[in-house]
């Protein structure tokens, strides 16, 4: 409906020059009786013109022209809306364009050619992945997902962050535990990581090397041990949930390729670095910011700054019209810093974009448990994947505003009834592959000869809803929000639902029967398109 009104409205623009002057925007009116799309371009155009707009949108009607099978009535509204009220015919037509498209529906092709990057867990390899890293894993998976469904080519990224403190204390933590193991007292510190796989880790090296570890460094064997089991586990963690990631960055190939020297020397060269009290600062106050900030310690290490600031100098150097970054909401004061710097540098920061997400609070029995990787008494996102299963994780990371504290209700996502939301849609679709085999039986097709004859309410709405999808698939993917697949697809399968009861297909007149079978057909479609984006499967009987 969009697309037609677009084209109309630029075949009206070669006559009234004013409309090539705005961007001219359709919505749709949150009353139904104000028809299926508004315009609000009379009131943009008031401030131009000096006019009043009713008077504007009384000309810009007055020249538009209009195929009355597709428009049957245009109303002007409040102080200048235009409201389009499209023929049942018409919007019943859809039904051809989805049945045609198959499993491509919703696809779009406008940033075929671009490049993205979406970085996204990149957690520490020091203990098992939480709910918290899950939300970032599972939003970041389906933000990829919606990008390449506007035509972006999409490379998933994990940053593996395997140097500094938390990996020296990882190292420590498994050494003290395979001393214990060999009997020796030892007083392990509190904010050592205290979880059963650091004690894991430390059988298995006595296992394999017995006491020949007594006198190894914590940076040995030990850490090396408990990255690599660790990493393995993350990665099996994220397979679960059908999330793969195509590149892995080795934090540790920045310092050895020269990268961080190289960042350093450039701020140095720009005037934009100076050392005080032996550290090495950022000049982030000619950037910009309120004060300068560290980049290097008097120790010698780097704060987190210069790492990222080098880090995202090789994604654009890699060609990325766009870079993903997801982080938790313990970002939020940071990332500022590093985009300044790159700024700093020539690079287009506009070009990042940075999600933050809000923390998870799982409630169970009605209490919440708290997570804390070193103390190990969380949550694992394996355990929340074992208790209520893939898909329900998948849809309930997606179902709220990442910008939302989100309360995880196990108690809701065990549920197999219409509470449930996954469940909800999931029994929708296999609803409509159950009615699709039965009407084989009964000899019937779906039809597209006789679509006009779909003129109920409940038909209607159904299809309006249809014609919202490929809006949605692009508003998300463009604002980066995929809790509105969620909000629409819930709203299609209560459409369908409503429709199914009040419209009978078997014993209603054959022509207008197939064109039910084919509206129902369509609707299954999309709504296992939108499922496919969220990474949640469709099953065909529940």
């Amino acid at each position: 409906m969009k697309k037609y009104l677009h084209k109309v409205f630029e075949e009206t623009a070669k006559k009234l020059e004013y409309l090539n002057g705005i961007n001219i925007t359709f919505d749709v009116p949150k009353i139904e009786t104000h028809g299926d799309l508004s315009s609000n371009a009379a009131m943009l155009l008031t401030k131009q013109l000096k006019r009043k707009p009713r008077e504007i949108a009384e000309e810009i009607i007055s020249s538009l022209k209009i195929d009355e099978k597709v428009i049957h009535k245009i109303e002007i509204a409040g102080p200048g809306f235009i409201n389009f009220f499209f023929t049942p015919e018409f919007v019943a037509q859809i039904t051809k364009e989805i049945l045609s498209s198959g499993e491509e529906y919703g696809k779009s092709k406008k940033h075929n050619g671009k490049k993205a990057n979406v970085e996204f867990v990149s957690a520490n390899p020091t203990g098992p992945l939480t709910v918290g890293h899950g939300r970032n894993a599972v939003f970041g998976d389906t933000i990829a997902n919606l990008l390449e469904w506007v035509g972006y080519s999409v490379d998933r990224e994990y940053y593996f962050n395997n140097a500094g403190r938390q990996m020296r204390v990882l190292g420590d933590s498994v050494r003290l535990r395979y001393l214990e193991l060999l009997g020796n007292n030892i007083e392990f510190p509190a904010d050592y990581y205290q979880g059963d796989y650091i004690k894991d880790i430390a059988k298995s090296l006595l296992d394999e090397y017995g006491d020949k570890l007594i006198n190894e460094p914590a940076e040995g064997k030990f850490k090396d041990k408990a990255e690599n089991e660790i990493f393995k586990d993350i990665k099996a963690s994220l397979e679960r949930l059908k999330i793969i990631h195509k590149i892995f960055y080795n934090e540790n190939s920045l310092y050895e390729e020269g990268k961080i020297k190289n960042t350093i020397d450039t701020f140095k060269e720009k005037g934009l670095a100076y050392e005080k009290d032996n550290a090495t600062w950022l000049k982030l106050t000619e950037l910009g910011n309120e004060q300068d900030k560290v980049i290097v310690k008097s120790t010698g290490e780097p704060t987190y700054r210069l790492p990222d600031i080098a880090y995202h100098i090789t994604k654009f150097n890699r060609g990325y019209d766009l870079m993903i970054d997801i982080f938790g909401s313990d970002h939020n004061a940071t990332y500022p810093d590093v985009l300044a710097g790159l700024r700093a540098l020539g690079f287009d920061s506009d070009k990042v974009k940075v999600l933050i997400h809000q923390f998870v609070t799982i409630m169970y029995d009605g209490e919440v448990v708290k997570m804390s990787t070193r103390k190990a008494n969380y949550i694992t996102l394996d355990q929340l994947e074992e208790e209520v299963g893939s898909d329900v994780v998948r849809y309930f990371f997606n179902m709220r505003n990442i910008s939302t504290h989100m309360n995880f209700d196990l108690a809701l996502a065990k549920k197999q009834s219409d509470e449930n939301p996954v469940f909800y849609l999931q029994y929708a679709h296999a609803r409509i592959c159950s009615i699709l085999k039965m009407i084989e039986k009964e000899e019937l097709k779906a039809s597209t000869e006789n679509l006009e004859l779909l003129a109920t309410s409940e038909e209607q709405q159904l299809l309006r809803n249809l014609h919202k999808f490929k809006d949605e698939v692009l508003l998300s993917a463009e604002f980066f929000e995929t809790h509105r697949i969620c909000a629409y697809l819930e709203e299609l399968a209560a459409s369908f639902h409503k429709f199914y009861t009040f419209c009978r297909i078997l014993g209603t007149e054959r022509k207008l029967a197939e064109a039910r079978v084919a509206l129902a057909a369509a609707t299954k479609i999309v709504i296992k398109n939108g499922l496919t984006i969220l990474g949640v499967n469709a099953p065909e009987r529940m």
